[in-house]
């Protein structure tokens, strides 16, 4: 992509403004409560983009957008998730009590308020030292996407751009806390909403419409490839075939993976504990609910129909223009290519264009042999930069930029708290004087942290290939496995153990690690430990099994511990649950 004075100018004003929001957050921070829940008193329009933004990160625009554009639009099965669950459910049933329980409990952190509903110091200080072990790994894959994104801009090396991209990062999270990053939240989810609102007009302008977009886009099935076919693809306005190794991967690790992930994503959980009422909550609700189908919703649409306009302009489906030499596509924009006389006019995937398309005939540019495997990731960037007018590109790569910082300061933040309060001053019972000097410290550490990884992941990974996926998926899936039936038994139920808890995190933790280390091929190919350990990337015996989840083989297991360890061990004091349930409907 060809990099414009416009586009450095918008980087330059949206930096400059995120800089300011980041100050009014600093100024108004002066205890650790404001630094750790924002002092309990946002608005809940703040709150909601703040989640929202959180939430929604380079990978769900960029690399969940590309993974529609090679699937299809079942991924909206994911929307529907984010919204239902990450949203609805995440508000209403699990937001209320948390932030009841928290205030009640004087917890600020989530860690702080699992280990005090169930009176242990082991599950407040284990949960806060897998957070901050773990997290690096996505806000590296985060990092990762921003720092690439400065390097184009700017035409600076990857490690100075992601020392910039994190020092602008860190300095409002650092010293702003809590209100300095739900304040650039907001601002930055501001943003995002604007872009892709544009992004999908835009889309639906230029393949003539919304009905005419997706009939053409069904009446693409034919140039499905023929490996993708036998993997189970049928089509991109439709669902792949029942338990084949593209519905696994679709249904199991996308929209379960991430869809029930997020209800024990400590960076969103923490967010229902900054507003003063439940109130707050239900007027989140709505705003929420429509900014997470704005970006996912978009992201997801506009990626399946890139196949359309791709086709249309060269015959090519999505994945396979990703492969051409960039050379050729310049030349097509330009109508100055000529395809080879003794090559085959057809792309490698492409065996017939149908009449929908009006491009029966005419020269194919994907006589050109692909040189490079598909990379679903570059189709989005690419999409806007040939279908997108200029000014549009500049706004989409702050967008994209917006969306990174956004997911990446929340990290930073709940890295920080997770080491200094949930391990070391409250895990380790180590008292300290200045407990808001302490999370600045535990945040600078995290942040560094944080920085090597993304550093060695692109080496360790072979260049950087899925690394935004695999370090979603990772983290999404342990947290559901360690910390779901602990979260749901505090919230809602009075017979859940100590013990049991504790249980649960352990063995949920440890059989995501496992199944993820050996045999769901997606991690362990890129893990490598299986291949040391016994020659080979996965243990699975077959498709199934290599592509099911660690989500669906953890989480059930976490869940059957803690109700069988609950009935087996003694049960917490009337008491202690008097104290945590106060207030609170329900409560078995």
């Amino acid at each position: 992509m060809e990099i414009s004075l416009l586009m450095i100018i918008t980087v330059v004003v949206y930096l400059i403004a995120t800089a300011i929001f980041g100050y009014i957050g600093y100024k108004q921070t002066t205890t650790s409560s404001d630094y750790l829940v924002a002092g309990r008193k946002q608005h809940p329009m703040i709150m909601a983009l703040s989640y929202g933004a959180t939430f929604i990160s380079t990978s769900a625009i960029v690399g969940f957008g590309g993974a529609a554009a090679s699937m299809g639009m079942g991924m909206l099965w994911l929307t529907f998730l984010n919204i239902f669950v990450g949203i609805f459910i995440a508000f209403v049933y699990f937001g209320k009590r948390t932030r009841k329980m928290g205030h009640s409990l004087d917890a600020h952190t989530f860690p702080e308020l699992m280990g005090r509903r169930y009176e242990s110091r082991f599950i407040q200080g284990a949960s806060g030292l897998l957070i901050f072990l773990f997290m690096p790994l996505y806000a590296g894959a985060v990092m990762i996407g921003g720092a690439v994104f400065l390097q184009q801009v700017f035409g600076i090396n990857y490690e100075v751009a992601l020392l910039f991209f994190a020092a602008i990062t860190a300095v409002y999270v650092v010293f702003g806390g809590m209100k300095g990053v739900m304040y650039t939240d907001a601002f930055q989810g501001a943003i995002m909403f604007i872009g892709m609102a544009i992004l999908l007009v835009f889309t639906y302008v230029k393949l003539g419409g919304v009905i005419t977009a997706h009939e053409k886009l069904t009446a693409l099935a034919s140039l499905v490839p023929a490996g993708m076919a036998k993997g189970g693809h049928t089509g991109w306005t439709s669902m792949p075939k029942f338990a084949s190794p593209m519905w696994m991967s679709l249904i199991t690790t996308l929209v379960m993976g991430v869809g029930l992930g997020v209800l024990a994503q400590p960076q969103l959980s923490v967010r229902f504990m900054t507003v003063k009422s439940n109130k707050e909550l239900n007027r989140a609700v709505i705003i929420g609910g429509i900014f997470i189908l704005m970006m996912t919703g978009v992201a997801f649409t506009v990626g399946a129909l890139t196949n359309v306009y791709f086709v249309e302009k060269y015959k090519m489906i999505s994945l396979d223009v990703t492969t051409a030499d960039p050379a050729v596509l310049k030349a097509m924009d330009e109508g100055t290519y000529a395809a080879p006389k003794e090559e085959p006019k057809v792309v490698a995937s492409v065996k017939a264009i149908p009449a929908a398309t009006k491009q029966a005939t005419g020269e194919v540019a994907a006589s050109v042999k692909p040189a490079k495997k598909a990379i679903p990731d570059n189709i989005i960037p690419l999409y806007i930069a040939k279908a997108m007018p200029e000014w549009f590109t500049a706004l989409f790569m702050v967008t994209l930029l917006a969306a990174a910082m956004s997911t990446l300061s929340s990290q930073f933040h709940t890295m920080g708290t997770a080491l200094s309060r949930d391990f070391y001053e409250k895990g380790l019972e180590i008292k300290s004087k200045n407990s808001l000097l302490l999370n600045k410290v535990g945040t600078g550490i995290g942040i560094i942290f944080a920085v090597v990884v993304a550093w060695l992941l692109p080496k360790a990974l072979e260049g950087g290939s899925n690394i935004i996926a695999i370090g979603t998926s990772l983290f999404f899936g342990l947290c559901a496995a360690a910390f779901i039936p602990m979260y749901i038994g505090a919230l809602y139920s009075k017979s859940v153990t100590k013990t049991a808890a504790i249980a649960s995190f352990a063995i949920g933790s440890l059989t995501s690690l496992f199944w993820m280390t050996f045999f769901h091929t997606k991690e362990s190919s890129a893990l490598k430990i299986c291949k040391f350990i016994f020659g080979k990337d996965t243990l699975a015996t077959n498709p199934v099994m290599a592509t099911l989840d660690p989500i669906v083989v953890a989480l059930p297991i976490s869940f059957l511990v803690i109700l069988v360890v609950s009935m087996m061990t003694k049960k917490t004091e009337e008491k202690h649950l008097k104290k945590c349930f106060d207030g609170i409907k329900g409560g078995k």
